[in-house]
């Protein structure tokens, strides 16, 4: 684990959102470990998952690890709507809570471009990484910007969600929510008033995000990484990791994944030809958000990827490194996207 470094804000100004509208004082959150070289040429850009924070990420980053803060200048940047950048739950009105704007992946992208080029002076990244929503990211990066990024690695993600994905986004993140009777169309005084549908939320995630071996008789995972029980598992990872978060920041997150689309409503193949970057993408078994299948048809329209499979016990949640196999894994995938 790297020395924690301290959130800071870069200001957007008057942000011109891709739904219309103009965001007042936008705030894009960051986080930065190593330092950025003379030649400004060892910059890695790392976004984030959905629900997930720069911080998230910082269990990757450490001297000797593939994303080494001695050698890389490694930037963390918050999603908008993920609570510390701009959000329905830190923006005042008129577009505060339910009133917050639709945000898209391509703002996102838009915003952390600005921080490179207008905060550090990057001309050209080193690497774009991320995984689910952080890899949604990741392409529009590649195919936005295809001339700033030498390097692009998309880990148990995709272009744009698959309709099993859109459905799953949904019925796991959103109607938990809109059903609660406490939701008032977004406009609650308190996030916790919301917990029932935040339950909701947690118990049809562990449902559905882990392979279906993670809960097999004789073999549970669960075990093996520190829970008593299959319950206990349920309560102090899922509902531990649903119940902090903002209701309304979880639904503009939702939203935006399930617009996520770097051609813009265009030919998705054509858009993914135009990627310049070397490009990596990387499939777990088990994953049913991503499947192996789904991630290879991506990288065979993207010129000169480099596809390959990842066997795993945590499926989607590899990312999480809950084993030390799949730790392992995920060190063993980093390295390989930074030395090829």
């Amino acid at each position: 684990m790297p020395e924690q470094s301290q959130t800071e804000i870069f200001d957007l100004g008057d942000f011109q959102l891709s739904t219309g509208f103009i965001l007042s004082n936008a705030k894009l959150a960051y986080k930065t470990h190593g330092k950025l070289n003379a030649a400004k040429d060892n910059a890695i850009l790392f976004p984030h998952f959905l629900g997930g924070a720069p911080e998230a990420l910082e269990i990757y980053i450490g001297e000797d690890r593939p994303l080494d803060p001695r050698k890389y200048f490694i930037i963390l940047p918050g999603l908008l709507g993920n609570g510390v950048s701009s959000s329905p739950s830190n923006t005042a009105a008129p577009f505060d809570r339910g009133a917050f704007p639709q945000t898209h992946i391509a703002d996102d992208v838009i915003a952390q471009h600005r921080l490179v080029t207008e905060k550090f002076g990057i001309d050209e990244l080193y690497l774009v990484l991320g995984w689910s929503v952080g890899a949604l990211q990741t392409y529009e990066w590649a195919v936005r910007f295809p001339h700033m990024v030498k390097r692009a690695a998309s880990i148990a993600g995709a272009p744009k969600p698959s309709p099993w994905t859109l459905l799953w986004l949904r019925t796991a993140i959103e109607e938990p929510i809109l059903a609660d009777p406490a939701w008032n169309n977004g406009f609650y005084t308190d996030p916790q008033a919301v917990q029932a549908g935040l339950r909701r939320q947690a118990h049809v995630m562990a449902l559905t995000l882990p392979p279906l071996g993670f809960y097999r008789e004789g073999e549970e995972v669960w075990r093996a990484i520190g829970f008593a029980s299959m319950d206990d598992f349920v309560s102090r990872f899922w509902e531990a990791f649903m119940l902090p978060q903002d209701p309304n920041n979880l639904i503009n997150q939702s939203r935006k994944t399930r617009a996520a689309d770097p051609s813009a409503g265009g030919d998705l193949s054509a858009a993914l030809s135009r990627i310049k970057a070397q490009m990596f993408v990387v499939a777990f078994t088990g994953d049913r958000m991503f499947p192996p299948e789904e991630c290879q048809r991506d990288a065979e329209r993207i010129p000169n990827a480099k596809y390959w499979e990842v066997n795993s016990i945590g499926g989607h949640l590899t990312t999480f490194s809950l084993t030390e196999q799949d730790r392992q894994a995920m060190d063993d995938v980093l390295r390989q996207v930074l030395t090829a």
